[in-house]
């Protein structure tokens, strides 16, 4: 029996989740949320994490009933993320680790969601499609890493969903993608958006910019209102990732789609995806909110993974950078299984 305690703080959410050989004991988490038109900065959402932290944590260690003595390792979250969130959290995890002297794992904050998904919808070997408010990745397991097969060239999904709530105004709260979801509901008039798919990557930048120069005028006019410009927007972008995703599928010879990240809950992008795989004869893998969201289970679930296959941090080694790439981490714990990992072999 094996128990990870995990520190996640690398945007504007701070969680703190314990993990017990697969299972989740407790994931409790706090948001920073701003006024509507504004963004969250990175020292404004350390002061909020920091003035959390110890609260979560004691949350997280009374909901699951465990005391310190009975953990076996604390994982915290060493990138990718935002500069001074991250060293934030990262500092009382070090802490933590030293006071109940225990050992430490950094986790690869992307590596998080895709085993935090893999633990909860049973996938075996899926296509990951990995969309935040700071990443779009396209991403399939082989030969020991999670391999970009896919990404964003400019800004992610989730920033470019960000960035448009912003200039209508919509609230943070609980964040503006959802928000958007919301809105695109009642959208039915699509206006045409540049469309930038090249080869296995995507661009969302010149997309945002048409439409941020252009919403305020189609609004006051009333050519299109805001839930048309929601609607079209997310049927734009998930267009361009469900086609990247299947491009990737197909070359992997893989039957799974995963969908992970704070943009993988939402459901016409979960919908959009669902009629590519029945095309395909393959299966959809998402989770809800509690888990696709950045939370600490799945920086647990990642540590406690590395931590059984005999992976931990030097105490010298636990800083924190920025720029993590997904493929740069040595995948110890998993070995190629499947159709997937043989047939991307056989095209490499």
């Amino acid at each position: 029996m094996v128990v990870i305690i995990g520190f996640e703080g690398s945007a504007n959410k701070i969680g703190i989740g314990i993990i017990q050989d697969g299972v989740v004991l407790s994931n409790p988490r706090r948001t920073y949320i701003t006024p509507p038109g504004q963004g969250f900065l990175p020292g404004a959402t350390a002061k909020h994490h920091q003035a959390c932290i110890l609260t979560v944590l004691r949350e997280a260690l009374d909901q699951a009933n465990i005391s310190p003595e009975q953990i076996d390792g604390v994982a915290y979250t060493k990138g990718p993320g935002m500069g001074a969130p991250l060293v934030s959290v990262a500092i009382v995890a070090r802490t933590v680790a030293q006071l109940w002297n225990k050992p430490i794992i950094g986790v690869n904050h992307c590596i998080g969601h895709i085993e935090m998904g893999r633990l909860i919808t049973g996938s075996h070997n899926p296509t990951v499609l990995y969309v935040s408010g700071g990443n779009t990745q396209v991403i399939s397991f082989l030969e020991q890493r999670y391999r970009i097969f896919g990404e964003t060239i400019d800004i992610a999904v989730g920033n470019c969903l960000d960035r448009f709530a912003r200039v209508i105004k919509l609230s943070n709260d609980p964040s503006p993608g959802y928000n958007i979801e919301q809105m695109a509901k009642k959208g039915d008039k699509y206006l045409e958006l540049p469309y930038t798919v090249k080869g296995m990557d995507v661009s969302f930048s010149g997309l945002l910019s048409h439409i941020e120069e252009r919403a305020l005028d189609l609004i006051e006019s009333g050519e299109y209102t805001s839930h048309d410009l929601c609607f079209s927007l997310q049927e734009t972008v998930f267009a361009m990732l469900v086609e990247i995703t299947e491009r990737a599928m197909a070359h992997c010879g893989s039957q799974e789609v995963l969908i992970v990240g704070g943009v993988g809950c939402n459901k016409r992008l979960q919908e959009m995806m669902g009629i590519m795989c029945k095309e395909r004869n393959a299966t959809l893998f998402a989770t809800d909110e509690r888990f696709c969201i950045d939370n600490g289970a799945m920086i647990a679930q990642a540590g406690w993974e590395m931590f059984k296959s005999g992976v931990t941090t030097p105490l010298e080694d636990t800083f924190i950078t920025q720029r993590y790439r997904t493929d740069e981490v040595l995948v110890t714990w998993r070995e190629d299984c499947g159709a997937s990992g043989d047939q991307a072999a056989n095209h490499s």
